[in-house]
Formats: C-alpha cells, structure tokens, sequence
C-alpha cells in the first residue's frame, strides 16, 4: 500500500513539474519578446516617428496608434484568459505572441523615462520579491482563495485609478497607486501559483487542454511581473 501512495504522489510530483516547466517557458518567452522590442524600438526617434503627431499649430501629443498599442494588450489579455478553452492552440500562441510584441511596444517608452541601471536594478528586484512570493504561493498550506479575491479587487481599484490619473496627473495619487501595487502583485502572484499548483493537479485536464492552461498560467504570471516591475521602477526609478 505505501509503494502505491508513494509511487502516485511521485507521479504528482512529475506531472506538476513539467505542467510548471511549460508555465515558466512561456512566461519567459514573453519576457524575452517584450525585452527585445522594447531595446530596439526605445529610441526618441521611433517614439517621435511612430508615437508623436503634431498639430497645425505646432503642438506635440501622443499620437492615436500609441493609445492602440497600451490598450490592446488589455483586451487580448481578457480574450486570452476567458477563451482560452474556445481557442485553438495555434490562435492562442499566436495571440500570445502579438500580446508579448505590444508589451514591449508599450515598455518600450521606459527607456526614455528611466536610466538603465535605474531599469536594471528595478528588474533584479521585482524578480528576487515576485520569486519568493511564487515559492511561498507554491509551498503554502493555507487557502489564499478569499485573500486572492480581496486582492484582485484592489487590482481592479488601482487600474481604475491609474486610469482616472492619466487625466488628473496627481503625483501623490501615483504614489500611493504605485506603493499598494508592490503589495497587491507580490500577493495576487503567491494566490495565482496555489491556483495554478492545483490545476495542475487535475487528472480531468490532459493534453491540449492542459497546454492552453500552462499557456494562460504564463501569460498571468506575465502580467503580475510587468505591474510588479513598473510599480516598483516608479518608486525606486531615476
């Protein structure tokens, strides 16, 4: 009886190690995209070709194609995650990869905002906190179910202020968005990796269907990532 215990909880194990190995390739896929656009589109001159338009009076503003490229990552983010199981593997990679492209596009003003080492540093950090947050999630005993649902409420708060602040251009209200941020990412990351742990778990779940998930789980690990770097860089950022 304990060599069969054993051998089905090795077999757990397993199937939870590859399951987390496609979850990690995948969201360092769309690091390594991103990373890339971003260094060879973050130059004034793409920015001012691409992203600036000038008005008959001779005034600058951010051009519409600009606005395409920050919100379209937002939609192809919700499509991906609530039709991931509709979508076919191929659409959905291939929408993954567009979504990896436009991030970098959109990170790419970065490098105009912020020094490199300013980025360089911001990153180590965001990873070294989303790392012990992704281990503490993944090792926990305790059900982080109702604490990820009060955390993706305040998730849903900063985004709305974040985008009210594009308007009012409040200093202290980035500030504070930037500060609840650091914490809101690091703990929504600890809750989606017990999630992600226990779909891996899943008998019901195999083939395809378990490729598109590992997809999915990538992509959300993605994204906590980005709003943990980008909080952090503006508070740390020079």
């Amino acid at each position: 009886m304990n060599s069969i215990l054993d051998s089905n909880q090795e077999y757990t194990r397993e199937v939870t190690r590859d399951f987390f190995k496609s979850v990690y390739m995948y969201m360092f896929m769309a690091l390594a995209v991103s990373g890339i656009v971003a260094y060879m589109t973050g130059t004034e001159e793409f920015f001012a070709k691409y992203f600036v338009q000038v008005s008959a009076t001779g005034a600058a503003s951010v051009s519409p194609l600009f606005w395409v490229v920050v919100i379209a990552p937002l939609g192809l983010g919700i499509l991906m995650q609530f039709m991931y199981r509709k979508l076919s593997y191929g659409v959905l990679l291939a929408l993954y990869i567009a979504y990896s492209v436009l991030m970098g596009l959109s990170l790419s003003s970065l490098l105009l905002m912020y020094s490199g080492q300013s980025i360089a540093l911001t990153f180590f950090v965001a990873a070294g906190a989303f790392a012990g947050m992704a281990v503490l999630g993944f090792t926990t005993k305790t059900d982080l179910t109702k604490f990820g649902s009060l955390l993706y409420m305040a998730f849903i708060g900063i985004f709305i202020a974040g985008i009210a602040n594009i308007w009012i251009g409040s200093g202290a209200l980035d500030f504070g968005i930037s500060v609840i941020g650091v914490f809101v990412f690091t703990g929504l990351t600890a809750y989606y990796m017990q999630t992600l742990k226990r779909a891996s778990q899943d008998n019901a779940i195999t083939g395809v269907e378990r490729d598109k998930l590992a997809l999915v789980g990538g992509l959300i690990l993605y994204i906590l990532f980005i709003n943990l770097f980008m909080s952090l860089l503006r508070l740390m950022g020079d």
